[in-house]
């Protein structure tokens, strides 16, 4: 069933469905008529509010988990809530010094990332989730030194550290001079660059005839510019932490659904593959339970947003996952500020 639009909607019935969203975002538990006649302020009789209830009920935005209770939110409902009447709480003070300063840390940004998915899961009492940059190296030098007559040890040194030795059969004729001219040329062209970049630039070059480099010297650097052998689909795809906050009171009663949810959170390619959604946004993203085949068994959301880096480049998308009752105002902007700060520190 399409989610009505909030327009089609009373003020009565838009005051009632906000008080059982916010009361079951809060307890966790259905709300009852009695319960929003007692203390909301709504002026109304409980039958007068049971008829909003049941009419919201029919509207595929509510449902009553057993006969004699009260209403809960459905996925729905709960988009409906998120897009259209939630009221965002911007991280405090003291919740933005703490995300920098453990995101500032000094360290390798491995453990920045850590950090980041520890600190989510800190903040909000869900799972983080970090996914780790698939970047390639950018280089900060080439050297290239004959083996034999037949044959080139090529060694590319990334500016991160990373170093990788590659062996590369040519002739004799591209020995000699013309070793030390490509050597030369291939630092020069690809220092602060990838490998892809530096290869474009100088094809462009060879190809244009804007090169100095002899015939021999041009076969070297062709081969010489082939990818990385080992890229980020080797590294670790995404950082977990916190997953026993999703064992709290009310999932004992439901074990089955946190046995699904910790199973999903076991296949972190399919998890990478949902957050890599929220990367093609570019822009904080809120999955709520069936609304997601992945989730769609242990009805948990998941709020995930990009992280960039200093050249505004997606790297990478960090993110919380919880039960659908997330206090979904106050998690969105912490996981978007979080998402600058490490942007800021990558």
């Amino acid at each position: 069933m399409p989610t009505p639009p909030i327009t089609e909607m009373t003020d009565r019935a838009r005051a009632i469905f906000r008080l059982v969203v916010e009361g079951y975002l809060e307890s966790g538990q259905p709300v009852g008529s009695k319960t929003l006649a007692g203390g909301s302020g709504l002026n109304l009789s409980p039958a007068s509010i049971r008829s909003v209830l049941a009419e919201l009920e029919q509207r595929g935005l509510l449902a009553a988990p057993h006969t004699s209770a009260g209403r809960m939110p459905t996925d729905s409902g709960l988009r409906l809530f998120v897009d259209a009447m939630m009221q965002v709480a911007e991280p405090t003070d003291h919740e933005r010094a703490a995300i920098r300063q453990r995101i500032d840390e000094p360290g390798p940004i491995e453990q920045a990332l850590e950090e980041t998915s520890a600190l989510l899961s800190d903040l909000t009492g869900a799972a983080g989730m970090v996914m780790v940059p698939r970047r390639e190296h950018r280089l900060a030098q080439i050297s290239l030194t004959a083996i034999d007559a037949n044959r080139v040890l090529a060694v590319l040194v990334g500016e991160d550290g990373h170093v990788e030795n590659r062996i590369v059969p040519l002739s004799a004729q591209a020995l000699g001079t013309s070793l030390e001219q490509a050597s030369n040329y291939l630092t020069r062209r690809a220092a602060g660059r990838t490998l892809a970049e530096a290869a474009a630039i100088m094809d462009a070059e060879i190809a244009g005839g804007r090169s100095a480099l002899d015939e021999a010297s041009r076969d070297l650097v062709r081969r010489g510019l082939a990818t990385w052998s080992e890229d980020g689909a080797k590294r670790p795809v995404l950082i977990v932490r916190g997953q026993a906050n999703l064992l709290d009171e009310s999932a004992l009663g439901d074990i089955e659904r946190v046995r699904s949810l910790l199973e999903d959170l076991e296949s972190k390619q399919s998890v990478a593959a949902l957050l890599e959604e929220a990367r093609e946004a570019q822009a904080t993203r809120i999955f709520i339970g069936s609304e997601n085949r992945l989730f769609s068994l242990s009805g948990s959301s998941v709020i995930a947003a990009p992280y960039r880096d200093r050249e505004g480049r997606i790297v990478g998308v960090l993110g919380v996952i919880g039960p659908t009752r997330l206090n979904y105002a106050r998690v969105v902007p912490m996981v978007d500020f979080t998402a600058r700060q490490l942007g800021k520190r990558i």
